[in-house]
């Protein structure tokens, strides 16, 4: 049923948000979009780097510069706020200022509200469902849920609290418990995707807040299944996450593993422009974020 749910919801969002690839097309056609990692804003004190106050000024900076370009859609990788669920109505008039499509990740610090709030936060940040898909022009874009398993994400004392501990302990984890994984539903869900995205010949990328390689302490519980999984469909290409507000990125069995910079952090802004075609991953840098290009991966058995 939830599943069902979720297909609907999506199927709705993506007709009136998201733009969808022109019937007939048989190759993956070049588009662009903005992103950006941990805006984290509160209007509070700043802790070491993390110019919490500032984020508002940055994201307005930011939604001005996307604004003068032709993006097909912007992403936000989680952690839009910080500490109080009244921070969401100073952030969302700001974003919902942007021209294009918007797209929300669910972050850890998303859910640092009063526990009655935390069922609210997805629908405040107008997202379809925890996890979902969509297609633009003609690549796959998955979006997880990395908050499934964890502490932050459910009320104290709730069934999900509950499994969350005993999840911890069962898998004898060490990371912090800030961090989360990714449940056996979503993982049954992210293999049907990726299975329907190899049948249609659909190059894929990923966002989720948490980083899953190179290793790292911010990595999500369950880094490695996650991996293996998208390792197993060559259409996968990239997995573009925040987080680790210092970045990071590495590339393991044809998989691009992007680390934005955090907004939130130094004076100084961060965000990318992310230019995608068949042959490479563009993506352009602002303020402290590093440009890089990333060139697709292609064999006898990868999207061409």
């Amino acid at each position: 049923m939830r599943n069902k749910v979720y297909s609907v919801l999506i199927a709705l969002w993506a007709a009136c948000a998201v733009p969808q690839s022109v019937a007939g097309d048989t190759l993956p056609a070049e588009h662009t979009f903005g992103a950006i990692a941990d805006c984290q804003y509160c209007d509070g004190n700043s802790r070491g780097d993390r110019m919490y106050a500032l984020s508002k000024q940055k994201l307005a900076d930011c939604v001005t510069e996307f604004n003068t370009m032709p993006l097909d859609f912007v992403t936000h990788l989680g952690d839009f706020i910080e500490r109080d669920f009244k921070n969401f109505d100073v952030l969302n008039p700001i974003f919902d200022q942007l021209t294009m499509p918007k797209v929300h990740v669910l972050g850890n610090h998303d859910f640092s509200v009063a526990d009655h709030l935390k069922k609210d936060v997805p629908a405040k940040l107008g997202m379809p469902a925890k996890y979902y898909d969509y297609e633009v022009k003609g690549w796959r874009y998955v979006v997880l849920d990395g908050n499934d398993v964890s502490f932050h994400a459910y009320p104290d004392g709730s069934a999900e609290a509950k499994h969350a501990s005993e999840y911890y302990i069962e898998n004898k984890i060490s990371s912090s418990k800030w961090n989360g994984a990714i449940g056996a539903p979503q993982l049954a869900w992210l293999k049907t995707v990726l299975e329907q995205a190899q049948e249609n010949q659909q190059a894929v990328i990923l966002f989720c807040h948490f980083p899953v390689y190179p290793q790292n302490g911010h990595n999500l519980w369950n880094a490695d299944e996650v991996m293996t999984l998208l390792e197993s469909y060559p259409c996968v290409k990239a997995y573009i996450n925040g987080h680790n507000h210092r970045g990071n990125y590495g590339k393991k069995g044809g998989i691009h593993y992007v680390t934005l910079k955090g907004m939130v952090e130094t004076e100084t802004n961060s965000y990318a422009v992310i230019k995608v075609s068949d042959d490479t991953i563009d993506i352009v840098g602002y303020g402290r974020e590093k440009s890089r290009s990333l060139p697709i991966q292609h064999d006898s058995a990868h999207i061409h």
